[in-house]
């Protein structure tokens, strides 16, 4: 057998291997052009894509250029205008390896043309699979175009590999949309097969998120803490806009988008007590911090990240968009009701609208009764005192005066405005009184239940506000649970027979580092040999569970991450939240419970003081509103 010779690669095949690395699919190498452009000073953007990035990329600024001599550097591999000083512990560019279009260069057809402000000519140079050519004169505007055909034509096997136009477009549009939030101040224009997928003018960074996230401004909740150097910003939206997957949430680090599993993580238990299971948040968080405390170094496409204390970030993020989700109902966060359907026009004459009350022949007579909806008669009584708290008694209803639910509403909020109720006429409008019933009952006042299940009421504003009355008291309830929990240790529940549990040996040693911790939530554990965790207690709300199963599940996510908290793992702190979502579930109103006024308005006003009210502990939203522009689009007076 022939011995092999260690050689050198020919740089051409040093350029494959390094083009497989940078150059993953066309949504990297699109990647790589744009922060090129934003890293030169562009304030304008346009983009075009073709075939998902396959047959073309082409990518234009109005950046700062290059000369005719920088050209060819620019081509060739480790050269960079971004480390004047060679220090990688304070990178302030989105890139700096210097590897990008020469691996763009070694497997497709890279044309790049360029022109800088002093420049009487724009210099073009063209890459065919590594061969360079020019640079030329070439007529062109101050900035740079690079365009990119072919990709992976001179790695044909690596283009087998590559999914349909579709899919590739989709991660394009994914990569683009990164982009976009990270630079508000740049107009950016992105175009795909012929179709403008946005034209973003420069915006200022809320009006950039709702554009690219597609969600109403106002449904927004800001996030701007500093602990120490570290700053976090960004908005984040409330538990009632989630997705499927999480492509709508986006990160950035030092102005960098990034895709890091710490931050993910941190977002994860920040979101696990407000939203569904198996639903993700959408949102755009920034953190800030030195240079010298963060490595980007660490991955060719520079979208992994290593902390120089991690707890510390995951700590510092979970609590400030805790923080920023632990809003009152009264603090906005409510779910638009979306009932247009209802106010859709049969499309046939004598066709029956679903969901709605009547049906017309050709004359426009009516031909059925009206639908019973489910309201119950609302009697409004006025208690001497303040409602009590849900579950405390409530106040005596003898020797009150019943009034209308609807009347009592009517002139609660008249009054604010001026309305005489005697004379029938409007006075001056006074509005201090207006915002004052704004900030004290956002909720409005409750003027009935329908189906004994949905408390209807009307906010100061006008709207028409529906709180599923048992999801509403669940999350009461759950907070109550929740906040006993945080005051002390939970109480332990010994087993008859301390169970041991094998384990492999790293798995066992992070849960022994983790044994104080673990020991304050009532799950007592002591190591039992070599690769075996003896279990003594587990906590009480816990007991009957599968002990090895939840001890195998902890330390699962103490070894991929072990600076997590041992109670902040899904495996325990997720079924702490199931347990308690259960308790508060059997101890709260229930659905079809006929509630006295005092009752739903006690109700209502907790909302308004507790944080996460605006979704119950399984992530469904209590309350939803109707305003004033739904209600016209049922009634056809708008479109």
């Amino acid at each position: 057998m022939v011995r092999p010779v260690i050689r050198r690669l020919s740089n051409h095949v040093v350029d494959l291997i390094a083009a497989g690395e940078v150059v993953e699919r066309p949504a990297a190498a699109l990647k790589e052009l744009v922060e090129n452009a934003l890293d030169a000073g562009a304030t304008r953007l346009e983009v075009i894509l073709r075939g998902g990035g396959c047959e073309l990329i082409e990518v234009s600024d109005n950046g700062r250029g290059m000369e005719a001599e920088e050209l060819p550097l620019a081509v060739e591999r480790h050269c960079t205008s971004k480390l004047p000083d060679d220090d990688l512990t304070a990178i302030k560019t989105l890139g700096f390896r210097g590897e990008a279009l020469p691996s763009i260069g070694a497997s497709a057809r890279l044309f790049l043309t360029s022109r800088t402000e002093t420049a009487d000519t724009a210099w073009e140079l063209s890459v065919q699979g590594g061969i360079v050519e020019g640079p030329v004169p070439s007529a062109g505007a101050v900035g740079t175009r690079v365009v990119v055909r072919d990709l992976f034509f001179a790695t044909p096997a690596r283009r087998k590999f590559l999914k349909t136009a579709r899919v590739e477009g989709n991660h394009a549009e994914t990569v683009m949309r990164r982009v976009a939030l990270s630079a508000p101040d740049c107009a950016i224009t992105f175009i795909m097969d012929g179709r403008e997928i946005f034209s973003l003018p420069p915006q200022d960074i809320r009006r950039r998120v709702a554009s690219v996230l597609n969600v109403p401004e106002d449904g927004l909740l800001a996030v701007d803490e500093q602990r120490g150097a570290m700053r976090l910003s960004g908005y984040i939206c409330g538990p009632g806009e989630t997705r499927r997957t999480g492509n709508g949430q986006f990160m950035l680090v030092n102005h960098r988008p990034v895709m890091d599993p710490i931050l993910r993580t941190a977002i994860r238990v920040a979101y696990r007590p407000v939203i569904e299971k198996g639903r993700f948040p959408v949102l755009l968080l920034h953190l800030q911090l030195p240079l010298d405390r963060v490595d980007v170094n660490v991955h060719p496409a520079k979208t992994e990240l290593r902390f120089a204390d991690e707890a510390e970030v995951r700590a510092f993020v979970i609590g400030a968009v805790g923080r920023a989700l632990a809003r009152s109902a009264g603090e906005g966060g409510g779910i638009q009701a979306d009932l247009g359907i209802i106010g859709r026009r049969a499309s046939a004459i004598g066709q029956r609208v679903p969901g709605s009350s009547y049906s017309y022949d050709h004359t426009g007579a009516t031909q059925t009764p009206p639908v019973d909806f489910g309201f119950g008669t609302s009697v409004r009584r006025f208690p001497s005192s303040s409602p009590s708290p849900v579950g405390e008694p409530l106040p005596s209803m003898r020797d009150q005066t019943p009034v209308s639910g609807l009347e009592e509403g009517q002139r609660h909020y008249a009054a604010s405005a001026g309305w005489d109720s005697t004379t029938g006429e409007c006075g001056e409008v006074l509005p201090s009184p207006v915002e004052e019933s704004q900030t004290a009952q956002p909720l409005g006042v409750p003027i009935g239940q329908i189906h004994a299940t949905y408390i209807l009421s009307i906010a100061p504003d006008g709207d028409l506000i529906l709180t599923d009355q048992h999801a509403a008291h669940e999350r009461l309830t759950h907070e109550r649970l929740r906040a006993r929990f945080a005051e002390g240790t939970v109480r332990a529940q010994a087993l008859l027979m301390p169970e041991v549990v094998d384990l492999p040996h790293g798995s066992a040693e992070a849960l022994a580092q983790c044994a104080e911790e673990l020991a304050r939530f009532g799950l007592e554990i002591e190591p039992f040999g070599t690769g075996s965790i003896l279990v003594r207690s587990l906590p009480a709300p816990l007991s009957g569970s599968d002990v090895a199963g939840l001890l195998r599940d902890v330390a699962e996510e103490l070894v991929q991450m072990p600076d997590l908290p041992a109670r902040q793992t899904d495996s325990l702190d997720g079924r702490f939240e199931a347990i308690m979502a259960r308790m508060a579930c059997h101890g709260s109103i229930r659905a079809g419970r006929i509630l006295k006024q005092e009752e739903m308005e006690a109700l209502l006003r907790g909302m308004e003081q507790h944080p996460r009210a605006n979704t119950c502990p399984h992530g469904r939203p209590t309350w939803l509103k109707l305003d004033k522009d739904g209600l016209e689009k049922l009634f056809g007076r708008t479109k």
